[in-house]
């Protein structure tokens, strides 16, 4: 039986068509604005790879944040909270203490968010009913990639191509995965490694690329890999595999090399006899008790 979480995997070339065709003109980030991005978990990894695309591409400074660690103080034009439940307790308290023009981007359009923020962009055809987030994280940077002008065809067909092909047999029995990534891509390698501790419980790292000589390469060895999401530093293959590693390097579309990593997290999960679907210790949005004033 097919769980959720497969089946959302399965999903995301439609969603990203569907987002990369109706992107809004006028609720998300201007060329200009200097912008703050905040989120939780996986949405603060969007928002790292969000705000190093938008930079790259001449929008306008942008700064990515977890949501309960955004300095106090600075000026910026708008905030964009990425928030799938909309009900994230430091996403709500950091909407409802600032003075910024806010766009949030939600899944559930009756969630407390749509009532904080200033503008609201809702994606509900990418819900999921997994804890794990798969296609809402994806089609969330599918509609921001969009939005900044870039043409998706050719990653749709990359993820297409990673949920089509078989995969390497080295990632289903990795006793360690460590996940690189380059500029906006570091952020999807966090995400990478995210999705492989909460879906199987796996032993992964993720580092900028370019740092992964500077101390982390010493864990690589026999029976432990390499990701690189994106374009590898040269010389690195080599020397990861001079210590009888794997490196690996898909060639796809970085968010499609993303598809091809949920779908080793939830095949491993599947082979330990956890359920990918619910996740050990977690639960869908994270809703702190309220505090009493001081």
């Amino acid at each position: 039986m097919t769980t959720h979480t497969e089946a959302e995997i399965a999903s995301q070339p439609d969603c990203w068509r569907r987002a990369a065709a109706a992107v809004p003109a006028d609720a998300l980030p201007q060329p200009g604005e200097r912008v703050a991005v905040v989120g939780c978990g996986t949405s603060w990894f969007i928002a790292q790879a969000y705000a190093a695309l938008r930079e790259r591409a001449g929008h306008g400074e942008t700064d990515a944040f977890a949501a309960s660690e955004a300095p106090a103080g600075r000026s910026y034009d708008r905030v964009l909270a990425l928030t799938r439940s909309g009900t994230t307790t430091e996403v709500l308290d950091l909407l409802r203490g600032t003075g910024t023009r806010t766009t949030a981007i939600t899944a559930d359009p009756d969630s407390p968010v749509t009532a904080l923020a200033d503008r609201v962009v809702v994606l509900d055809y990418a819900d999921e009913r997994s804890v794990v987030q798969t296609r809402f994280a994806t089609t969330q940077l599918a509609l921001l990639r969009a939005h900044l002008g870039e043409d998706l065809t050719a990653a749709v067909a990359d993820a297409e191509r990673a949920l089509a092909e078989p995969l390497p047999a080295e990632t289903l029995t990795a006793e360690q995965i460590t996940f690189l990534g380059r500029g906006w891509t570091y952020g999807l390698a966090l995400e990478a490694g995210l999705k492989m501790r909460e879906a199987c419980r796996a032993w992964t790292e993720a580092y900028p690329a370019m740092e992964y000589r500077h101390g982390p390469i010493s864990i690589a060895g026999p029976g432990r890999i390499t990701w690189m999401l994106g374009d590898a530093p040269e010389g690195l293959r080599e020397e990861v595999e001079a210590t009888g590693g794997a490196f690996l390097a898909g060639g796809l579309d970085p968010m499609a090399e993303l598809v091809r990593v949920q779908r080793v997290a939830a095949a491993r999960a599947l082979a330990r006899g956890l359920d990918p679907d619910r996740p050990l210790h977690l639960t869908r949005s994270v809703i702190l008790p309220a505090r009493e004033p001081r």
